[in-house]
């Protein structure tokens, strides 16, 4: 694309050949997007009709991309690389409010970047022309006309569904992912995860993969400096005297609470840096949200739309129950491995130190089993419930994840220090689980993906080279088979290195997202908050495993993964209010834990049970105290923000009012002109 004034007419375009060129310039190709992968068995016409809805206009239901392919293997299938248009990113950013820090107006104001030094590239990132792309190719959504999909009788189609997610449910769209850009990664790497005590860069971070991994990043090294304190009281506490855990009980909890109000407003200050502060309920409605096609009462366009009423039922009369259900279950499975080591405890034979280890290593095998389904069901349950927004499908699908996995990771330690009552096995039990666990954690999320991404990439070697070498065998054959589809699409030149990249790319693991990151995280953290005042270690180890945690991470982002599609949030989104549950209950079992210490038995040993209990209740009603004066007295938004957003809300009302009073002069001068001049026409 030349390097032109954005919003100057471009120059005459051709689209039939499935992609916009200049008429001085037909051998450029523009550069991938997003790469989509069919199955090599789909039908010829529901190929013609897929391409037709992503190259076809937007008054007719397609999404007007720029589409591309690559030279046609009939083992893998068709391959396809989408782009867009330069017009075709503005106008779909003007569409969805996107906003730029530069000037912090959003794009709805494209007269403040008309300038003839500006170009698409640097007014937008590549991760923001992704989403475009992503956007629009998700929201092709099926006509009345469309009843199902060509060559696929049984797929049914219903108005407004979107057709790339039934094409990607359907296997008829094998794969859609974004490329890499080697030399930008490079640069990104070296300032990243290759760099121990640099400050992390987030707004490269931000650029390459978006809003939602650029905050997960900030949250984990925020959280990993605000573990210093505890983390040098743990010491402290380990160095000094045991009778100092009511002090660090009493701190750790003020801690807590004291961390997640100050991130709150740190959020807020990204989100709003970011120009995602102002996202609700109402913004964009995600691609698999289904509804009759009608005229939305915000915006005005033409969305799908439901009735909030019916996914509220389905929420609370059959997902809840679905949930406490298998919460109850999960429950009884760790019971039950606490009652089978209790039978084998009892038994005297030279087995029985072996034989105890058999009911936890079933029981582990048994919680991963189960959460692998369950981690279906509550994904399942969520998209039934047909929420509206991204935002709110995540949350609700978070909160059902983290009920779940609090029961199988802390109900156990809870079993043991209020039940069981044995502060040594506790202590035992938070150490494997910060020390081992963690460890093996990075062994799973970095190490194995990595050996799995190197043989794959040999392997598309292999197959590269392979491929060569039979090509004038292989020429034969197609000549006699003449197949070759899309004959009008513009097709990738066969030494272009975007294929190879595609080949690669499409065989490493996809990144599906922050959860399981932010459930490290959140388990961690219950782990320090919960009963650190048994291990005081808990932070130090902690703080180590998020130094390491940080670099892998990043490492797996930058080189083993797929791209990750960038995603726009404002917040930590449901994990912030985990989190403030998980600081909420430290109050409950730090008390419970200073009531039942032995430190704090010899200070009282005449003390009953009621007036433990007594001081149990005054202690926790105390810190709940404490901990709400906290939450008043740090305000979510910084001073500079409120301000910031005041000013912005003034000046849109300044140019409504501004814009209402010229339409009022100009119907004004209009009927003046009537009055005036009307009774000389007669």
């Amino acid at each position: 694309m030349s390097n032109h004034n954005l919003f100057e007419p471009e120059e005459t375009h051709h689209f039939r050949g499935g992609f916009s060129y200049a008429e001085d310039d037909t051998k450029q190709l523009p550069r991938s997007f997003l790469v989509v992968k069919l199955s090599p068995n789909i039908p010829e016409n529901t190929l013609l009709w897929l391409v037709d809805k992503i190259r076809g206009e937007r008054a007719e239901g397609g999404a007007e991309l720029l589409v591309m392919k690559q030279p046609y293997n009939k083992k893998e299938g068709v391959v396809l690389h989408i782009s867009a248009s330069m017009i075709k990113f503005l106008l779909v950013a003007e569409e969805m409010d996107m906003m730029k820090q530069d000037i912090f107006s959003d794009m709805n104001e494209l007269e403040n970047f008309q300038s003839k030094d500006v170009h698409i590239d640097d007014l937008l990132t590549v991760t923001e022309r992704q989403n475009i792309v992503k956007h629009e190719l998700e929201n092709i959504r099926a006509s009345p006309k469309d009843t199902s999909i060509p060559g696929y009788p049984n797929i049914e189609l219903y108005e407004g569904q979107s057709i790339i997610h039934v094409c990607l449910k359907a296997n008829i769209v094998k794969q859609i992912y974004p490329l890499h850009d080697k030399e930008s990664l490079k640069k990104l790497g070296a300032s990243w995860y290759l760099s121990l005590l640099n400050k992390q860069p987030f707004d490269e971070i931000r650029e390459y993969f978006g809003e939602a991994v650029s905050m997960y990043f900030s949250f984990l090294g925020y959280y990993t400096f605000a573990l210093l304190l505890p983390m040098t009281l743990g010491f402290v506490q380990l160095l000094v005297s045991a009778e100092t855990v009511p002090f660090f009980c009493v701190v750790n909890v003020i801690w807590a609470t004291v961390f997640l109000e100050l991130w709150k407003r740190k959020s807020n200050e990204l989100a709003f840096k970011w120009g995602t502060i102002g996202m609700t309920s109402l913004d964009e409605p995600r691609p698999n949200f289904y509804g009759h096609m009608g005229k939305d009462h915000v915006t005005g366009r033409l969305q799908p739309q439901y009735p909030r009423y019916k996914t509220n039922v389905k929420m609370y009369l059959v997902s809840i129950p679905i949930v406490f259900l298998c919460m109850i279950g999960a429950f009884i499975m760790m019971l039950a491995s606490f009652w089978i080591e209790d039978l084998i405890r009892n038994v005297d034979s030279e087995w029985t130190p072996t034989l105890l280890l058999v009911p936890s290593v079933l029981y582990t095998a048994l919680v991963y089993i189960v959460n692998v389904y369950y981690r279906k069901l509550a994904t399942w349950l969520t998209e039934w419930e047909n929420h509206r927004t991204q935002s709110q499908f995540d949350r609700h699908r978070v909160t059902k994840l983290v009920l779940f996995e609090f029961v199988n990771n802390f109900m156990a330690l809870f079993y043991i220090a209020f039940y069981i009552q044995d502060m040594e096995m506790l202590r035992s039990q938070v150490a494997t689980m910060l020390i081992i666990l963690q460890a093996i954690n990075h062994v799973q999320e970095a190490i194995i993906p990595l050996i799995v991404k190197l043989s794959t990439t040999k392997m598309v070697q292999y197959n590269l080279l392979g491929s060569d070498k039979n090509k004038r065998r292989d020429s034969h054959q197609s000549i006699c088979s003449s197949y070759e589809p899309l004959h009008e699409i513009a097709e990738i030149h066969k030494d272009d290195s975007r294929i190879q990249e595609a080949e690669e790319e499409g065989m490493m693991e996809d990144y599906e997202g922050t959860y399981d990151d932010y459930l490290e995280m959140f388990i961690q953290f219950g782990y320090v908050v919960l009963f650190s005042s048994v291990y005081p270690l808990a932070a130090f180890w902690a703080v180590f495993n998020n130094v390491l945690e940080i670099r892998a991470d990043a490492f797996k982002l930058c080189v083993v993964y797929q791209r990750p599609m960038g995603k726009r949030v404002k917040d930590i989104g449901a994990w912030q209010r985990c989190f403030e549950i998980l600081g909420a209950l430290a109050i409950m079992t730090n008390c419970g834990l200073l009531c039942l210490s032995p430190q704090m038995k010899t200070y009282a040993p005449d003390y009953s049970t009621e007036k433990w209990f007594m001081l149990f209740v005054f202690l926790e009603h105390l810190l709940i105290g404490i901990r709400y004066l906290i939450h008043i007295a740090i305000a979510d938004k910084p001073e500079w923000v409120r301000m910031e957003l005041a000013r912005k809300a003034h000046e849109s009302r300044k140019a409504l009012k501004s814009e209402r009073a010229k339409k009022s002069r100009r119907t004004n001068f209009s009927r003046r002109f009537k009055t005036v001049h009307g009774p000389h026409r007669h």
